[in-house]
């Protein structure tokens, strides 16, 4: 699960809040995996979140809804102050390298009509093997969006979302080497040019946080 959004007031209770209680709330439901929370250098909207599931049905599970429909009195005054909201679960379709970088490049894209095969099969087989390969890059993963999901009242809270777009994301731990690598092969021009259409979003995040759900089955909910 992918989201993107911008907060109204006070971050830093936004991250404290998302940090010790719904990170860990979400990661307490059957097939959460893996929460990483990513603060923007060069992009809007300021904040990325990625949720790694067991698989895309975790988003109808019957336990996942059951939280997002009787959110806390925390989350329900958090939800208000979210902005531009846009998310989405999606299946990874292809991928190259290994490991989670700090620094991370986000390229969110849509196929220009009947392009959909033709760009997934350049990226999958010239793109993401291109960027990965370099020295002081760690994975790239190219994701596709699933059916949205059912509305619920944490979402009714703050508005209808955006719904997600394909999405490549490289991460590395060297954020000069990332640069030089997203300008060489994932400038808007290449990727029209490979079955994009336009209207392509590139941005920069860094690493603000990060759990699994075997470390958040160790604590308690603060």
């Amino acid at each position: 699960m992918v989201l993107y959004f911008d907060i109204a007031g006070d971050h830093a209770e936004h991250d404290e809040w998302h940090t010790y209680e719904h990170i860990h709330e979400r990661l307490s439901i059957p097939g959460f995996l893996r929460a990483t929370r990513w603060i923007a250098t060069a992009a809007t909207p300021k904040y990325l979140v990625i949720y790694e599931l067991s698989g895309t049905e975790v988003g109808t599970s019957a336990p996942y809804l059951e939280r997002l429909n009787h959110p806390t009195p925390w989350t329900t005054a958090m939800m208000s102050r979210y902005r531009g909201m846009i998310r989405g679960f999606c299946s990874v379709v292809a991928g190259s390298g290994f490991g989670l970088g700090h620094a991370a490049l986000s390229v969110r894209f849509t196929p220009a009509a009947g392009e959909e095969s033709n760009l997934r099969d350049r990226l999958e087989r010239e793109v993401l093997p291109a960027l990965s390969s370099q020295r002081g890059m760690a994975s790239v993963r190219l994701f596709r969006p699933a059916p949205p999901p059912p509305m619920t009242q944490e979402q009714a809270l703050r508005g209808p979302d955006t719904p997600m777009t394909w999405l490549l994301l490289a991460t590395a731990y060297d954020a000069g080497v990332l640069g030089k690598a997203g300008a060489e092969c994932l400038h808007p021009e290449a990727l029209e040019w490979s079955g994009a259409a336009p209207g392509i979003a590139i941005g920069s995040y860094a690493l603000h946080y990060a759990a699994t759900a075997k470390e958040a089955s160790r604590t308690v909910s603060k």
